[in-house]
């Protein structure tokens, strides 16, 4: 059974930055692919981005681009989202994603996901 566990949301003003980390156990040798996404604006549910275990290729949604990075560190299998420059539209609670394969496409659908961390909140505001 994969479990999923986030950390390192906060408080920030604007311009400021976070990582987060999304923890895995239950993970095959081969990986699991994962992704980012996050409940904002009257808890609309988004993807922010998506990474490939397999490949290391990653993904982010057109709005994070250049902002938002997804990134991984193979020797501790853990996945960041490191950002920058948050604005106050990027509150919201952050939730990481994964599956027990270890290709996720584009990474982009929630139904490519089985397993869901608890969340993460991240708050933007002066």
């Amino acid at each position: 059974q994969v479990q999923v566990a986030e950390s390192g949301g906060g408080s920030v003003q604007p311009g400021g930055s976070l990582r987060l980390t999304c923890d895995v156990s239950g993970c095959a040798a081969s990986g699991c692919a994962r992704a980012w996404f996050r409940t904002v604006r009257g808890n609309r549910r988004e993807w922010v981005a998506g990474l490939n275990w397999n490949s290391g290729r990653t993904f982010h949604e057109i709005s994070v681009l250049g902002r938002f990075t997804i990134s991984r560190d193979s020797s501790s299998n853990a996945v960041y989202l490191q950002m920058y420059n948050l604005h106050p539209g990027d509150t919201g609670v952050y939730f990481c994603a994964a599956t027990d394969r270890p290709s996720c496409g584009e990474c982009m659908g929630s139904g490519n996901f089985q397993y869901w961390g608890q969340g993460t909140q991240v708050t933007v505001s002066t």
